[in-house]
Protein backbone atom coordinates (compact mmCIF):
# COMPACT_ATOMS: atom_id res chain seq x y z
CA UNK A 1 0.00 0.00 0.00
CA UNK A 2 1.26 3.61 -1.00
CA UNK A 3 2.34 5.67 2.32
CA UNK A 4 0.45 8.44 0.83
CA UNK A 5 -2.66 6.85 1.04
CA UNK A 6 -2.10 6.82 5.36
CA UNK A 7 -3.05 10.99 4.64
CA UNK A 8 -5.91 10.13 2.47
CA UNK A 9 -7.64 8.34 4.97
CA UNK A 10 -6.89 11.07 7.96
CA UNK A 11 -8.62 13.59 5.33
CA UNK A 12 -11.51 11.06 5.57
CA UNK A 13 -12.04 10.36 9.28
CA UNK A 14 -11.21 14.39 9.94
CA UNK A 15 -14.44 14.99 8.01
CA UNK A 16 -16.47 12.30 9.96
CA UNK A 17 -15.28 14.22 13.04
CA UNK A 18 -15.40 17.34 12.05
CA UNK A 19 -19.44 16.84 11.27
CA UNK A 20 -20.15 14.39 14.26
CA UNK A 21 -18.57 17.10 16.65
CA UNK A 22 -21.10 19.76 15.96
CA UNK A 23 -23.78 17.20 17.58
CA UNK A 24 -21.65 16.62 20.64
CA UNK A 25 -23.47 16.94 23.54
CA UNK A 26 -26.93 17.53 22.36
CA UNK A 27 -28.11 14.07 23.51
CA UNK A 28 -28.99 12.88 19.94
CA UNK A 29 -26.77 9.69 19.01
CA UNK A 30 -28.48 9.09 15.98
CA UNK A 31 -27.99 12.20 14.52
CA UNK A 32 -24.66 12.37 15.36
CA UNK A 33 -23.79 9.14 13.93
CA UNK A 34 -25.48 9.85 10.78
CA UNK A 35 -23.18 13.04 10.17
CA UNK A 36 -20.04 11.19 10.79
CA UNK A 37 -21.22 8.69 8.44
CA UNK A 38 -22.55 11.03 5.41
CA UNK A 39 -19.43 12.93 5.89
CA UNK A 40 -17.42 10.00 5.81
CA UNK A 41 -18.67 8.57 2.55
CA UNK A 42 -18.49 11.88 0.48
CA UNK A 43 -14.74 12.11 1.28
CA UNK A 44 -14.51 8.49 0.60
CA UNK A 45 -15.76 9.49 -2.69
CA UNK A 46 -12.61 11.25 -3.92
CA UNK A 47 -9.90 8.66 -2.52
CA UNK A 48 -8.55 6.56 -5.12
CA UNK A 49 -9.32 3.29 -4.06
CA UNK A 50 -11.11 0.51 -4.63
CA UNK A 51 -11.92 -0.31 -1.10
CA UNK A 52 -14.28 -2.91 0.09
CA UNK A 53 -15.99 -2.79 3.78
CA UNK A 54 -15.21 -5.71 5.79
CA UNK A 55 -15.97 -4.08 9.06
CA UNK A 56 -18.92 -1.50 8.59
CA UNK A 57 -22.53 -0.06 10.49
CA UNK A 58 -23.60 -3.62 9.85
CA UNK A 59 -24.99 -5.50 7.01
CA UNK A 60 -26.69 -4.30 4.21
CA UNK A 61 -29.98 -4.59 5.48
CA UNK A 62 -29.16 -2.83 8.85
CA UNK A 63 -27.39 0.01 7.38
CA UNK A 64 -27.87 2.46 4.75
CA UNK A 65 -24.29 3.41 4.34
CA UNK A 66 -20.82 1.98 4.87
CA UNK A 67 -22.34 -1.33 5.01
CA UNK A 68 -20.27 -4.63 5.00
CA UNK A 69 -19.92 -5.18 1.80
CA UNK A 70 -20.02 -2.27 0.18
CA UNK A 71 -17.61 -0.78 -2.45
CA UNK A 72 -15.93 3.00 -1.60
CA UNK A 73 -13.51 4.90 -3.73
CA UNK A 74 -13.23 6.48 -6.69
CA UNK A 75 -11.03 3.37 -7.98
CA UNK A 76 -13.89 1.50 -8.42
CA UNK A 77 -15.24 4.04 -11.45
CA UNK A 78 -12.17 3.65 -13.74
CA UNK A 79 -11.94 1.53 -16.45
CA UNK A 80 -8.07 0.25 -15.45
CA UNK A 81 -9.18 -2.17 -12.97
CA UNK A 82 -5.23 -2.07 -11.99
CA UNK A 83 -5.39 1.84 -11.83
CA UNK A 84 -6.49 1.80 -7.63
CA UNK A 85 -4.92 -0.54 -5.11
CA UNK A 86 -7.68 -3.02 -3.59
CA UNK A 87 -7.98 -2.93 -0.07
CA UNK A 88 -10.24 -4.06 2.53
CA UNK A 89 -11.58 -0.91 5.03
CA UNK A 90 -12.89 -1.22 8.55
CA UNK A 91 -14.12 1.85 9.72
CA UNK A 92 -16.51 3.21 12.40
CA UNK A 93 -17.50 6.59 11.62
CA UNK A 94 -18.16 7.47 14.96
CA UNK A 95 -16.95 5.34 17.64
CA UNK A 96 -18.36 5.76 21.00
CA UNK A 97 -21.59 7.68 19.88
CA UNK A 98 -23.08 8.00 23.36
CA UNK A 99 -19.86 9.49 24.28
CA UNK A 100 -20.48 12.03 21.64
CA UNK A 101 -24.06 12.97 21.78
CA UNK A 102 -23.47 13.51 25.47
CA UNK A 103 -19.99 15.26 25.39
CA UNK A 104 -18.05 12.63 27.24
CA UNK A 105 -13.86 11.50 26.17
CA UNK A 106 -12.78 9.56 24.19
CA UNK A 107 -14.91 9.95 20.61
CA UNK A 108 -13.32 9.12 17.95
CA UNK A 109 -13.35 8.78 14.10
CA UNK A 110 -11.72 5.89 12.98
CA UNK A 111 -10.47 3.98 10.00
CA UNK A 112 -8.32 0.86 9.39
CA UNK A 113 -7.10 -0.49 5.95
CA UNK A 114 -5.21 -3.86 5.03
CA UNK A 115 -4.75 -5.76 1.63
CA UNK A 116 -6.96 -7.93 -0.04
CA UNK A 117 -8.76 -10.33 2.51
CA UNK A 118 -6.16 -9.67 5.53
CA UNK A 119 -9.07 -8.36 8.27
CA UNK A 120 -10.85 -10.89 9.85
CA UNK A 121 -14.38 -10.53 8.34
CA UNK A 122 -15.68 -10.13 12.51
CA UNK A 123 -19.58 -10.53 12.79
CA UNK A 124 -21.29 -7.90 14.74
CA UNK A 125 -21.25 -9.77 18.20
CA UNK A 126 -18.93 -9.32 21.05
CA UNK A 127 -15.28 -10.24 21.50
CA UNK A 128 -13.73 -11.16 24.89
CA UNK A 129 -10.33 -9.24 24.52
CA UNK A 130 -6.63 -8.45 26.35
CA UNK A 131 -4.46 -5.83 24.72
CA UNK A 132 -0.98 -4.36 26.01
CA UNK A 133 1.71 -2.32 24.36
CA UNK A 134 5.29 -3.36 23.16
CA UNK A 135 6.86 -4.28 27.08
CA UNK A 136 4.31 -7.12 27.13
CA UNK A 137 4.19 -8.29 23.93
CA UNK A 138 4.25 -12.33 24.03
CA UNK A 139 3.39 -12.23 27.69
CA UNK A 140 -0.38 -12.71 27.63
CA UNK A 141 -2.54 -15.64 27.91
CA UNK A 142 -6.47 -14.58 27.12
CA UNK A 143 -7.39 -18.32 28.45
CA UNK A 144 -5.50 -17.77 31.78
CA UNK A 145 -7.20 -15.57 34.80
CA UNK A 146 -7.10 -11.78 34.49
CA UNK A 147 -5.20 -11.92 38.16
CA UNK A 148 -2.23 -14.39 36.12
CA UNK A 149 -2.53 -11.71 33.12
CA UNK A 150 -1.89 -9.19 35.38
CA UNK A 151 1.04 -10.73 37.30
CA UNK A 152 2.54 -11.64 34.07
CA UNK A 153 2.54 -7.86 32.40
CA UNK A 154 3.89 -6.82 36.01
CA UNK A 155 6.84 -8.94 35.43
CA UNK A 156 7.52 -8.02 32.26
CA UNK A 157 7.09 -3.97 33.26
CA UNK A 158 9.49 -4.79 35.97
CA UNK A 159 6.68 -3.50 38.20
CA UNK A 160 3.96 -4.13 40.78
CA UNK A 161 0.65 -5.05 40.15
CA UNK A 162 -0.20 -2.34 41.69
CA UNK A 163 1.51 -0.22 39.57
CA UNK A 164 -0.63 -0.66 36.79
CA UNK A 165 -3.91 0.67 35.50
CA UNK A 166 -6.59 -1.29 33.48
CA UNK A 167 -9.32 -0.12 31.62
CA UNK A 168 -12.45 -2.15 31.30
CA UNK A 169 -16.02 -1.08 29.98
CA UNK A 170 -18.36 -0.46 32.58
CA UNK A 171 -20.96 -3.29 32.36
CA UNK A 172 -22.81 -5.79 34.69
CA UNK A 173 -21.30 -8.58 32.66
CA UNK A 174 -18.08 -7.16 33.77
CA UNK A 175 -18.49 -7.17 37.72
CA UNK A 176 -16.84 -10.14 38.57
CA UNK A 177 -13.73 -9.27 36.30
CA UNK A 178 -13.77 -5.67 37.70
CA UNK A 179 -14.02 -7.12 41.41
CA UNK A 180 -11.00 -10.09 40.67
CA UNK A 181 -8.81 -7.29 39.34
CA UNK A 182 -9.57 -4.90 42.34
CA UNK A 183 -9.04 -7.91 44.58
CA UNK A 184 -5.14 -8.30 42.71
CA UNK A 185 -4.37 -4.45 43.50
CA UNK A 186 -4.19 -2.73 40.15
CA UNK A 187 -5.96 -0.03 39.44
CA UNK A 188 -8.85 0.48 36.95
CA UNK A 189 -10.41 2.90 35.12
CA UNK A 190 -14.17 2.15 33.96
CA UNK A 191 -15.34 3.46 30.77
CA UNK A 192 -18.65 4.06 29.61
CA UNK A 193 -18.67 3.56 25.91
CA UNK A 194 -15.99 3.05 23.00
CA UNK A 195 -13.09 0.40 23.63
CA UNK A 196 -11.17 1.47 20.46
CA UNK A 197 -9.26 4.85 21.63
CA UNK A 198 -8.26 3.05 25.13
CA UNK A 199 -7.36 -0.02 23.57
CA UNK A 200 -4.46 2.36 21.70
CA UNK A 201 -3.58 4.14 24.28
CA UNK A 202 -2.94 1.01 26.01
CA UNK A 203 0.03 0.32 24.01
CA UNK A 204 1.57 4.28 24.42
CA UNK A 205 3.41 4.50 27.48
CA UNK A 206 2.60 8.02 28.34
CA UNK A 207 -1.39 7.23 28.23
CA UNK A 208 -1.09 6.14 32.29
CA UNK A 209 -3.09 2.96 30.56
CA UNK A 210 -1.21 -0.35 30.38
CA UNK A 211 -4.09 -2.96 29.65
CA UNK A 212 -7.50 -3.17 28.67
CA UNK A 213 -9.73 -5.85 29.53
CA UNK A 214 -13.25 -7.21 28.92
CA UNK A 215 -16.13 -8.16 26.54
CA UNK A 216 -16.71 -5.29 23.83
CA UNK A 217 -17.78 -4.95 20.32
CA UNK A 218 -16.03 -7.52 17.85
CA UNK A 219 -15.96 -5.09 15.03
CA UNK A 220 -14.36 -3.04 17.63
CA UNK A 221 -11.41 -5.10 18.25
CA UNK A 222 -10.22 -5.57 14.62
CA UNK A 223 -10.23 -2.06 14.73
CA UNK A 224 -8.17 -2.02 17.59
CA UNK A 225 -5.95 -4.92 16.27
CA UNK A 226 -4.66 -2.68 13.32
CA UNK A 227 -3.33 0.04 15.36
CA UNK A 228 -2.18 -2.59 17.79
CA UNK A 229 -0.21 -3.71 15.56
CA UNK A 230 1.49 -0.68 14.03
CA UNK A 231 2.62 0.02 17.24
CA UNK A 232 4.29 -3.09 18.19
CA UNK A 233 2.09 -4.00 20.74
CA UNK A 234 -0.08 -7.34 21.21
CA UNK A 235 -3.83 -8.55 21.33
CA UNK A 236 -5.63 -11.64 22.04
CA UNK A 237 -9.50 -12.19 21.18
CA UNK A 238 -12.24 -14.39 21.64
CA UNK A 239 -15.75 -14.17 19.94
CA UNK A 240 -18.59 -14.12 22.65
CA UNK A 241 -21.92 -15.49 21.12
CA UNK A 242 -25.22 -14.10 21.91
CA UNK A 243 -27.20 -17.17 20.42
CA UNK A 244 -27.15 -19.61 17.79
CA UNK A 245 -28.21 -17.51 14.82
CA UNK A 246 -24.94 -15.78 14.97
CA UNK A 247 -22.80 -18.64 14.92
CA UNK A 248 -24.72 -19.72 11.83
CA UNK A 249 -23.74 -16.38 10.19
CA UNK A 250 -20.52 -16.12 11.33
CA UNK A 251 -19.98 -19.90 9.74
CA UNK A 252 -20.96 -18.23 6.45
CA UNK A 253 -18.75 -15.57 6.22
CA UNK A 254 -15.86 -18.11 7.08
CA UNK A 255 -15.49 -18.99 10.73
CA UNK A 256 -14.64 -22.52 11.16
CA UNK A 257 -14.53 -22.63 14.95
CA UNK A 258 -16.61 -20.52 17.09
CA UNK A 259 -14.26 -20.72 20.33
CA UNK A 260 -11.11 -20.15 18.51
CA UNK A 261 -9.14 -17.73 20.26
CA UNK A 262 -7.75 -14.92 18.11
CA UNK A 263 -4.19 -13.77 17.97
CA UNK A 264 -2.84 -10.22 16.87
CA UNK A 265 -1.86 -11.22 13.45
CA UNK A 266 -5.49 -13.62 13.29
CA UNK A 267 -7.24 -10.31 13.43
CA UNK A 268 -5.19 -8.35 11.32
CA UNK A 269 -2.82 -9.53 8.80
CA UNK A 270 -0.14 -8.44 6.16
CA UNK A 271 0.67 -4.79 6.02
CA UNK A 272 -1.65 -2.10 7.78
CA UNK A 273 -3.02 1.59 8.30
CA UNK A 274 -4.56 2.97 11.11
CA UNK A 275 -6.19 6.69 10.99
CA UNK A 276 -8.15 8.01 13.65
CA UNK A 277 -9.07 11.78 14.42
CA UNK A 278 -10.32 13.06 17.77
CA UNK A 279 -13.90 13.91 18.25
CA UNK A 280 -14.23 14.16 21.97
CA UNK A 281 -11.38 15.24 24.16
CA UNK A 282 -9.83 12.07 25.47
CA UNK A 283 -6.32 9.60 26.13
CA UNK A 284 -5.75 9.17 22.92
CA UNK A 285 -6.71 12.51 20.74
CA UNK A 286 -8.29 16.06 21.56
CA UNK A 287 -11.43 16.78 20.34
CA UNK A 288 -12.54 19.12 17.82
CA UNK A 289 -12.21 22.89 18.65
CA UNK A 290 -14.45 25.25 16.54
CA UNK A 291 -13.31 28.87 16.33
CA UNK A 292 -15.79 31.11 14.09
CA UNK A 293 -15.69 30.29 10.46
CA UNK A 294 -12.65 27.59 11.11
CA UNK A 295 -12.41 24.52 13.41
CA UNK A 296 -8.88 22.45 14.46
CA UNK A 297 -8.36 18.69 14.58
CA UNK A 298 -6.06 16.30 15.97
CA UNK A 299 -5.20 12.84 14.60
CA UNK A 300 -2.74 10.13 14.34
CA UNK A 301 -2.19 7.83 11.45
CA UNK A 302 0.26 4.63 11.58
CA UNK A 303 1.33 1.91 9.51
CA UNK A 304 2.86 -1.29 10.14
CA UNK A 305 5.42 -1.41 7.70
CA UNK A 306 7.25 1.40 8.44
CA UNK A 307 6.39 1.80 12.22
CA UNK A 308 5.89 5.12 11.58
CA UNK A 309 3.15 6.88 13.67
CA UNK A 310 2.21 10.73 13.26
CA UNK A 311 0.34 12.55 15.14
CA UNK A 312 -1.20 15.09 13.00
CA UNK A 313 -2.94 18.69 14.07
CA UNK A 314 -5.19 20.33 11.44
CA UNK A 315 -6.54 23.68 10.99
CA UNK A 316 -9.72 24.08 9.11
CA UNK A 317 -11.53 27.22 6.92
CA UNK A 318 -14.86 26.16 6.83
CA UNK A 319 -15.84 28.38 4.76
CA UNK A 320 -12.95 27.83 1.86
CA UNK A 321 -12.23 24.33 1.79
CA UNK A 322 -14.16 22.29 -0.53
CA UNK A 323 -16.02 19.63 0.95
CA UNK A 324 -16.42 21.42 4.45
CA UNK A 325 -19.31 23.45 3.42
CA UNK A 326 -22.65 21.45 4.79
CA UNK A 327 -20.59 22.01 8.15
CA UNK A 328 -21.94 25.76 8.09
CA UNK A 329 -25.48 24.28 7.82
CA UNK A 330 -24.78 22.52 11.25
CA UNK A 331 -25.00 24.86 13.71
Amino acid sequence: MDRNLALEMIRVTEAAALSSARMMGRGDRKAADQAAVDAMRRAFDSVDIRGTVVIGEGERDEAPMLYIGERVGSGWNHADPNHAPRVDIAVDPLEGTNLCATGQPDSIAVIAVADDGQFLNAPDTYMHKIVVGPWARGAIDIAKSPTWNLSAVAEAKRCAVSDLTVVILERDRHNELIAEVRKTGARIRLISDGDVAPAVAATQPESGIDMLLGTGGAPEGVLAAAAVRCMGGDMQGQLRWRNNDEIRRAEKMGIKDPSRIYHLEDLAQGQVMFAATGVTDGSLLRGVRFHGGAASTHSVVMRSKSGTIRFIEARHHIGTKPGLDFLRART
